[in-house]
């Protein structure tokens, strides 16, 4: 690990793991899951599949990460040649590094709408704004493919700044502070929620566990939710646990991991949904709930000016502590592969990133009638490194982990009890393996 940058404290690491696994996605995805799937009922069952699974994926990456102390590839590679096995292995880590670029280049296009949100936020407040404005304005900003360009380049500077000044002095002193924030707003948000009305039917969407949704449909959506929310499989969280010092537990690390990111998303639920509720708005998930349907209600909600501007605010710090998670790893690789500065390898990752991004921005507008094998340019940009890449990546890391290093290695660097050991490494080696090949499977005939 000569030469690897280390975090000064646990904390610091956990800060960014979870920065980077609370997601945009995740903030807005996760509550409508959750109370189209049976509220409680999916919640026990996510929980479930988020400790038998994700968190035996984050143990694994974690894992390899620290063990090798490299980028990815250059990790993989030598925990291979370490363990007997082919310097091949490199190849996963570059698929990984791949994955966290492409998801880079349509992320930061997505992050730049919730910065353009918060600026409307914070000059307007949205006053006036009902349903058909709404819509039209979200529909006009994605059609002005200059207002899309500016705010994602926005985004993508402030999350090069921070890597620009190193990993203690830019993303841990940068998630001290932007983590805590995210944590108070999203409390701050909630208790206002309790007094503004709706709260009641927020708790019953989310909680009121309904048994006779629990089949084979909800246990996938379960499965996919744990795998995707966690931030496997990305290069993020191998990269990160290239900088984690040997005293700190890898497996206890996990767990809080996975459990914030869980409450993070419930919480936002109860951010999220009241004000649905109580306006007689469309719960339906995805970006619409946040940019068309949310600011109608922003709009006749006492105080609103202000809770919008509150919610934009939690929402840039869960996308620029997510964007920093993906491109470190990039940056990481530069810097140990190439052997380029840390200065330069930021600048680069930031420049490459903004002019493949173009390509995102434009699918949205100029480029919205481009078609490959019969889907829209956006879907397939999507498509292949979130449903084909990202499962594909996790499947190595489960068969790595589990069959290539030993059992006395993984152990050794574990540091868990026989039996706990022994049910990771069963969990990692079967199951694992298992729920990532049916989530692959699943996406592609989807």
């Amino acid at each position: 690990m000569s030469g690897a940058p280390q975090w000064t404290s646990r904390t610091g690491f956990l800060l960014a793991a979870i920065g980077f696994a609370v997601g945009l996605g995740n903030i807005w995805r996760f509550p409508y899951v959750t109370g189209e799937n049976g509220g409680g009922a999916f919640v026990i069952v996510y929980l479930l599949c988020a400790l038998a699974i994700g968190v035996p994926f984050l143990i694994a990456e974690i894992l390899i990460g620290r063990r090798g102390g490299k980028s990815p590839p250059g990790s993989m590679r030598d925990v291979a040649i370490a363990e007997g096995s082919s310097p091949a292995w490199a190849g996963a880590g570059f698929l990984h590094l791949a994955t966290a670029f492409l998801i880079s280049v349509v992320y930061v296009v997505v992050a730049g709408w919730v910065l353009a949100y918060l600026f409307e936020a914070v000059s307007s407040g949205f006053a006036g704004v009902d349903a058909h404005s709404a819509t039209g304005a979200f529909d006009a900003f994605l059609a002005d493919y200059t207002a899309l360009g500016v705010w994602s380049f926005a985004v993508l500077a402030v999350s090069t700044l921070v890597l620009y000044f190193g990993v203690q002095d830019g993303i841990e002193r940068t998630v001290r502070v932007l983590m805590p924030t995210l944590f108070t707003l999203l409390v701050v948000l909630a208790i206002y929620n309790v007094f503004a009305g709706g709260f009641a039917d927020a708790l019953a969407y989310l909680f009121t566990p309904d048994f006779s949704k629990v089949d084979a449909n909800m246990i996938l959506a379960a499965i996919g939710q744990a795998f995707f929310s966690i931030g496997v499989g990305m290069a993020g969280m191998m990269t990160f646990g290239a900088y984690l010092p040997a005293d700190i537990s890898i497996a206890r690390s996990a767990v809080i991991i996975v459990l914030a990111d869980t409450a993070v998303a419930l919480t936002a639920g109860l951010v999220i949904f009241p004000a649905v509720f109580h306006y007689g708005l469309d719960p339906a998930g995805g970006a619409g709930l946040i940019f068309q349907t949310l600011p109608v209600a922003f709009a006749q909600m006492p105080g609103g000016h202000l809770v919008s501007v509150l919610f934009f605010m939690l929402l840039t710090v869960a996308a620029v502590t997510s964007l920093v998670g993906l491109l470190e790893s990039l940056v990481s690789w530069l810097c140990f592969w190439v052997k380029l500065s840390r200065h330069m390898a930021a600048t680069l990752v930031g420049i490459t990133v903004a002019l493949f991004s173009v390509v995102s921005v434009l699918s949205y507008n100029v480029w919205s009638d481009v078609t490959i094998a019969g889907s829209s340019l956006g879907t397939v940009l999507d498509f292949i490194p979130n449903q084909i890449m990202l499962p594909l990546g996790g499947l190595l890391i489960a068969l790595f982990v589990g069959w290539v290093v030993r059992a006395d290695t993984a152990r050794g660097e574990l540091d868990l009890g026989d039996a706990a050991f022994a049910l990771w490494r069963v969990l990692v080696r079967y199951l694992a393996p298992l729920a990532v090949v049916v989530v692959l499977v699943v996406g592609v005939a989807g």
